[in-house]
């Protein structure tokens, strides 16, 4: 493999679709369910797309499901526990040992709507500036997106994720980025997915919810 300098290995934490997106409460279990995968799986196509990604390593507790996005062309790496940060550093190293010229990107896997162009649009930012960047979701204080050069790598996902990047000294792209920053964490969050246009496999979802979830 021919790795392209200022190359990108984006780490994606993809929980079991059995037990994420809780709080789309509106929606059935079975519903939760496929749609958790479906936005894992448009994630993972998006990343593949991206000119800037030269590996995708999805990170999960569920090794059935991490199997049918390896089957896309994506790489399996365990979560070893200890919650989520913890296993982004894990699957970081994993990285760095096998790809030393990459840059670890975590990237949050509830983001059907995410377009390459958004992807590149932020990494070519970030590409060979030897810093630490994050994105701001669509609602100002989470974060969809953390990038750093390994030896710096130290992301601090959960509530007040923002915050706590800026904090630490994280710069941001510029731009808009709307796909890029619009995660779904309850209904309103798909709804503003869907009125942006969400990946194939969503999409195959979404035609089977009721009218107004």
């Amino acid at each position: 493999m021919v790795v392209r300098r200022n190359g990108f290995v984006v780490l994606v934490p993809a929980k079991s679709p059995g037990t994420a997106k809780s709080r789309l409460s509106a929606l059935r279990p079975q519903e939760r369910r496929l749609l958790a995968a479906a936005f894992a799986t448009d994630v993972v196509d998006a990343c593949l797309a991206s000119a800037y990604v030269v590996e995708v390593r999805v990170v999960s507790d569920d090794p059935v499901f991490a199997a049918t996005l390896v089957a896309r062309g994506a790489v399996g790496c365990a979560d070893p526990g200890g919650g989520l940060n913890a296993a982004l550093r894990h699957a970081a190293h994993l990285a760095h040992h096998d790809h030393p010229g990459l840059q670890p990107v975590a990237l949050c896997a509830d983001l059907p709507a995410l377009r390459p162009a958004d992807l590149d649009a932020a990494l070519s930012q970030a590409a060979g500036t030897g810093e630490a960047w994050f994105v701001r979701d669509a609602d100002g204080t989470g974060t969809t997106l953390y990038t750093a050069p390994f030896d710096a790598f130290d992301p601090r996902f959960g509530a007040g994720s923002a915050e706590r990047h800026e904090a630490a000294g994280c710069r941001q792209p510029q731009g808009a980025l709307p796909t890029l920053r619009r995660d779904v964490d309850d209904v309103a969050g798909l709804r503003a997915a869907l009125a942006l246009g969400v990946g194939p496999a969503t999409a195959r979802v979404a035609t089977s919810l009721p009218p107004s979830p």
